[in-house]
């Protein structure tokens, strides 16, 4: 018998709505229910369907409020929806505010069966907390209150414990995942001559051009490939260092041979025709955009930082340097692009990992055992 699942997640930063999406999408498919709650449809949700529902959340704006008070318009959301379709739990992804909106929800219905609540932790959720210590109180509280906890790496789980100081026992680790079905490289020849006119070599970066993606770090990379390598730089994403992204380009005389395309749903059409995959990162949980990377047989570069050793096996699927290691990440990128038997090893190698470790038929009885476990123990 199928459960009967609510999620919670943000529509559009960063990789928390996309796993958010796709975990909806394949408990669908495995004949559960969905119920999404959110302010907005998850960015990678593109369609609904029998069993993927949509509940808007809309804060109520009134003249009192400086800022409408999403949280508590989102707790009252969960409620409704958990009443009238009988949730089995409801998952949320991100603690600040999702744990402590669900944990409200709950709080309203207790009256009613008890709701369990799943909290899956991205990493944002420590990050955070280190930047300013007073959320460290509310957000050690929403994991406590929560029935399950996950973190997206081994990595996660042990900032967390450490930040929080929280028995690791508490937390389990359940990774990101991939559906290989939908990531695996696709011929494209015409996007591919559209940024590759004159057959460059194609090296793909994206994020959400945050502060911590270090996009500044991709030129100077990149120009230093073009002293060796013919090649062009696609820029996928956008986000608040764009600007200054873009002005380093011309004060570097490279801009030319560099394309910003914005934020792309098709994400699979632009890794299908790179060559490699640049990610400087100064932290990541884990690193989704390496894994559809290497899915697709893209090789990564990325940085030696966080959860992203789970990911990218050095030297095989591509190569780790230190955060801000300029002149050694274009060492192995010009490496790479240098070589097209390298280029095709690596990128073979990388969808191996992707599929044995990563695919959706090896995480999503993770997930499906995890939510029994966690039922089991409500009953």
């Amino acid at each position: 018998m199928g459960l009967n699942i609510g999620i919670t997640c943000y529509s559009t930063y960063g990789g928390s709505g996309i796993v958010g999406s796709e975990l909806g999408r394949e408990l669908a498919k495995r004949g559960h229910t969905v119920h999404f709650i959110c302010s907005a449809l998850p960015t990678r949700l593109t369609e609904l369907g029998e069993n993927i529902l949509f509940h808007e959340v809309e804060p109520t704006h009134y003249p009192l409020f400086e800022y409408p008070p999403y949280d508590l318009a989102l707790a009252v959301k969960m409620s409704e929806v958990a009443t009238e379709v009988k949730l089995d739990l409801l998952h949320v992804h991100y603690a600040i505010p999702h744990s402590i909106s669900a944990f409200l929800a709950r709080e309203l219905n207790n009256d009613l069966s008890y709701l369990p609540i799943v909290t899956t932790l991205h990493g944002t959720d420590i990050t955070l907390v280190g930047a300013d210590r007073s959320y460290l109180p509310i957000t050690r509280f929403g994991i406590l209150k929560s029935d399950g906890v996950t973190a997206v790496s081994s990595y996660l789980l042990k900032e967390t414990c450490q930040v929080f100081d929280i028995g690791c026992d508490k937390i389990s680790v359940i990774p990101n995942f991939i559906d290989p079905n939908y990531y695996y490289r696709r011929q494209n020849e015409q996007l591919r001559n559209k940024l590759a006119p004159n057959g460059e070599k194609l090296v793909v970066h994206v994020s959400n051009f945050r502060p911590v993606k270090r996009i500044t770090d991709c030129i100077r990379i990149f120009a230093a490939i073009q002293n060796k390598v013919k090649a062009r730089l696609i820029m996928v994403g956008d986000g608040p260092e764009k600007a200054q992204g873009e002005w380093l380009a011309r004060q570097m005389g490279v801009s030319k041979n560099i394309c910003f395309v914005g934020k792309q749903p098709g994400i699979v059409d632009y890794l299908s025709v790179a060559d490699l995959l640049l990610l400087t990162s100064e932290t990541e949980s884990f690193g989704l955009s390496a894994l559809e990377a290497m899915a697709c047989e893209v090789p990564v570069i990325a940085s030696n930082v966080g959860g992203l050793p789970e990911v990218v096996a050095d030297g095989e699927s591509g190569y780790l340097a230190e955060v801000g290691d300029i002149e050694g990440m274009a060492k192995y990128a010009i490496k790479i692009l240098s070589s097209d038997n390298l280029q095709r090893k690596m990128g073979q190698f990388a969808r191996q990992i992707a599929i044995e470790n990563f695919s959706t038929e090896k995480i999503m009885p993770l997930y499906l055992d995890y939510y029994n476990k966690i039922l089991e123990k409500a009953l």
